[in-house]
Formats: structure tokens, C-alpha cells, sequence
């Protein structure tokens, strides 16, 4: 290969990696929005001796068809030093409702809330603060 052919390849490969590594990468599809969802949960009893089961039922209402139709984790939390805790993990029926037992061992006033993550379907939610007192 003479110098000047030789000149003209090595430009033309030279611009051929110029131009792949200034072009833009491409981007990935945009994910798909979640659907909004509301969480309403509360304790079957305002207050329950330590030992004793206390029921949290409550129900996932999604904004975009008014109902869930899988199985949605929740997770019921108490709010210890500022921080909120998980204290159970479920999930809730493909209607929607959920239902968590739980015991405590020791007398507490609690701050509670559910708390649903965000999934593949739905946003992350929270249900109000409830609270439930432990004698």
C-alpha cells in the first residue's frame, strides 16, 4: 500500500471512530408512569395488652381503575426516634384488601402507618398515621 492510499485509510478509519464515539448513545425506552395508588389502613382496636394479636387491615385503592388486581406488598411501620420502622411485611388479596396480625411485648403508645413501595405497576404510598396503644 502506497503512503498516500494508506493516508486515505487511516483518515477514513480515524473519522469512522470519530463519529461512532460522538454520537449519542442511545437511550433506553422511557419506563411506562406508575399508577397512583392510596393506601387506607387502620387497627381493628385502639389499644391491646402486650401479647394480645391486634389486626391491621386497610385496603391499596388504585387511582387509574379503582382496584388492584395483584399481589401488592405492605408494610406496616412504627415511627421510633423520628425514623419510621418496619415492623411486618404482607401483601395484599387481588382485590386489594389486606389483613396483618401483630403482637407487641412491651407497653408502648404507637405512632403506625402502612407503607406500600414502588412496584413495576404502582407508585409508593402511605396511609395516614394511626395509633394504637399498647398496655
Amino acid at each position: 500500500m502506497n503512503g498516500s492510499r494508506f493516508r486515505t485509510a487511516l483518515i477514513a478509519l480515524l473519522t469512522g471512530c470519530a463519529m461512532l464515539t460522538a454520537a449519542p448513545a442511545a437511550s433506553a425506552a422511557p419506563a411506562a408512569p406508575k399508577s397512583k395508588v392510596a393506601v387506607h389502613a387502620k387497627a381493628e382496636k385502639d389499644s391491646v395488652h402486650v401479647g394480645e394479636k391486634v389486626k391491621i387491615t386497610g385496603d391499596l385503592d388504585a387511582s387509574s381503575q379503582n382496584r388492584v388486581d395483584s399481589l401488592e406488598p405492605v408494610i406496616v411501620q412504627s415511627l421510633q426516634a423520628g425514623v419510621w420502622v418496619n415492623l411486618s411485611t404482607g401483601s395484599c388479596r387481588p382485590n386489594g384488601l389486606f389483613s396483618i396480625d401483630l403482637s407487641f411485648t412491651v407497653s408502648a403508645q404507637l405512632s403506625l402507618r402502612v407503607f406500600h413501595p414502588e412496584t413495576g405497576l404502582y407508585a409508593s404510598a402511605t396511609s395516614s398515621v394511626f395509633g394504637l396503644l399498647v398496655l
